[in-house]
């Protein structure tokens, strides 16, 4: 995901701001922070980067891929500067924390590094790098979770928006970077979480979705650790403040997925029927290489109990093809698992070896780059046939909507999404962003419904 930010306020505003963001929701989260941050200190968000005082790159560094998009961008930007040298540069996020030394040494253009727990500390960096120097700042923090700060929303459609509940992980997955660039799990109290998503209900937003590394491992603590909110608390907490707010939540870890959240889920129709429930591999002794916690057994049986808790529950996953040394039977179980699951859509990767984590400290990355894609297609085969199936099966049905807004292929349609996630496309009419309607599916796509509306919801 590449994004670029609103133009926001403060009329006294002074100079500008541009950010770019990559990578995955938590990112643009950050950057709504960042954005707060230096709006406080008089800065303005630009759309135009030749407008811009300050440039920040917010970056990803989940697959090589990410990393090499960001490379190719400050290249571009190396250029930008070229017209306006007294621009300040700055990289954000989990690439600055990953690769401090390197950007510096490598791009002569950026002058300030800031790693995801340090950007309160951003307007002191951009004052030494005024000062002739560079600045940098990837200390990680236990305790960090900007929780007073109201983010600004960027690029908003008005109707949805994220809050992030908690930071870090403490899943230590050997494949994933993530624990090194974002450090360990801190959940925020409840009550600014609860506060925050009354607020955007109160300016009409009509969906929040809550954030986290790990969401079903949050926990809000007192001082003598004692547990006073656990996710399926806070998810009731928030469920209650209207009943036309939905809510949704990204990402979960099969092993925290408790009963008690799925039984929240079921309590309240506000709360979507929609659960990421990332599998990785179908194969037990992979899923122990990548220290998944569970074998393919118990994948199976938790599966098994989100269904028979919440039989609409629409279930997406993830999965990563050519792990470490996984043999061609073993891909064939991750294909079998597929079937089994029968999930709505699943995000397919191939191995990305990233430096620092178990994997390429422990493993080697041995798996040929052609084997790895061609695994990565047949998955996606299979993939995009039970998709194709379960919506065409919900075809005759209907569905509740929140409209987002409009069709990416057509102005005279509208997009939002269903219960489970699915895509639904339908006519503008007279209907307006924001509304709940009930659609009629009349046909289908791999990643999408198409119908009409039969009429508004009211509540």
């Amino acid at each position: 995901m590449r994004g670029v930010l609103a133009d926001i306020v403060p009329e006294k505003a002074s100079r500008n701001l541009y950010i770019e963001t990559y990578g995955c929701a938590m990112n643009l989260a950050d950057s709504e922070v960042v954005a707060s941050i230096m709006a406080d200190k008089g800065f303005k968000t630009t759309q135009d980067i030749q407008e811009a005082d300050v440039v920040f790159v917010n970056t990803c560094s989940i697959r090589d891929n990410a990393e090499a998009h960001v490379w190719g961008r400050l290249r571009e930007i190396k250029h930008q500067k070229k017209t306006n040298p007294g621009m300040i540069v700055g990289v954000l996020g989990c690439m600055a924390e990953r690769l401090k030394t390197q950007f510096l040494e490598k791009e002569q253009i950026i002058d300030l590094v800031v790693g995801p727990d340090a950007y309160r500390d951003i307007p002191q960096l951009i004052a030494q790098v005024e000062e002739g120097q560079k600045a940098v700042n990837v200390l990680l923090s236990r305790e960090e979770t900007y929780a007073e700060i109201t983010p600004v929303r960027l690029s908003s459609n008005g109707v949805t928006a994220f809050i992030s509940i908690m930071r870090g992980c403490d899943n230590m997955c050997s494949f994933c970077v993530v624990p090194f660039t974002r450090g360990r799990e801190r959940s925020r109290d409840a009550a600014s979480i609860v506060h925050e998503a009354t607020e955007l209900y109160k300016q009409g937003y009509k969906e929040v979705t809550l954030l986290g590394q790990n969401v079903d491992s949050y926990k809000e603590l007192d001082s003598d650790g004692n547990v006073l909110n656990t996710f399926a608390q806070l998810l009731e907490q928030v469920a209650l403040i209207a009943p036309d707010l939905r809510i949704r939540f990204s990402s979960s870890h099969p092993k925290d997925i408790t009963d008690d959240v799925l039984y929240t889920i079921k309590k309240y129709n506000n709360i979507c029927n929609y659960i990421h429930y990332p599998l990785q591999s179908g194969n037990s002794r992979i899923l122990e290489l990548m220290n998944r916690t569970y074998d393919s057994n118990w994948f199976k049986t938790r599966l098994n109990k989100i269904r028979e808790v919440l039989p609409d529950c629409g279930i997406s996953s993830d999965v990563i093809t050519g792990f470490c040394s996984e043999t061609e039977a073993e891909h064939q179980d991750t294909l079998e698992m597929f079937k089994y699951a029968n999930f709505n859509f699943a995000y397919m990767y191939q191995y990305s070896a990233r430096a620092g984590t178990l994997a390429s400290r422990r493993y080697v990355d041995d798996i040929p780059a052609v084997v790895k894609l061609r695994r990565l297609n047949e998955i996606i085969t299979v993939q995009s046939e039970i998709s194709m199936k379960k919506n065409q099966a919900e075809i005759g049905k209907i569905q509740t909507v929140l409209i987002e807004g409009l069709s990416k292929k057509s102005d005279q349609d509208f997009r939002g999404r269903n219960d489970q996630n699915t895509v639904v496309i339908f006519p503008k009419e007279h209907y307006k962003k924001g509304d709940y309607v009930h659609v009629l599916v009349e046909k289908c796509t791999q990643t999408s419904l198409i119908g009409k509306v039969v009429e508004q919801v009211k509540f």
